[in-house]
């Protein structure tokens, strides 16, 4: 198997609730998205929305509560005052603070919020990596 990441779904309990949120992040929306579904490009990797119940029964599996899953996304940025920007922006658009910016013990600066439905986005600056003009990580070798 190649190591990538084609998809990361998140089943999400109103798939135009959390449309809406994320598009009010800066996040656009695929003409292939439908009312079931909500596709965004993240530049090689797309980010999909699927009903929470939808998406256990394609796995397979039961509805469970959602809650700690044990995974987070993460979106760098350059700075520490960029952290707290995009901390601000997350919450303004409906998300619940877990965590404000903060020096932690890796040598970044980062904070978390939850999504509408849970999921955990943390927003980091990584002194270790650089970002490349799309934002994408570049990492190098003196990253610990």
């Amino acid at each position: 198997m190649q190591a990538r990441v084609s998809f990361i779904t998140l089943g999400v309990g109103d798939v135009a609730r959390s449309r809406r949120f994320y598009e009010a992040l800066g996040f656009t929306a695929s003409p292939a998205s439908q009312d079931a579904i909500t596709f965004f490009d993240l530049g090689g990797i797309v980010l999909s929305l699927f009903g929470r119940a939808a998406l256990a029964e394609d796995v397979g599996v039961p509805v469970s509560e959602p809650g700690f899953s044990g995974i987070s996304l993460a979106h760098n940025v350059n700075s520490e005052s960029e952290v707290d920007e995009v901390l601000r922006e997350a919450v303004a658009a409906g998300a619940k603070l877990l965590k404000p910016g903060q020096k932690v013990f890796w040598g970044g600066y980062s904070g978390y919020f939850a999504d509408p439905d849970g999921h955990l986005w943390e927003v980091a600056h990584n002194p270790f990596v650089s970002l490349d003009a799309n934002g994408r990580i570049i990492l190098e070798a003196s990253a610990p």
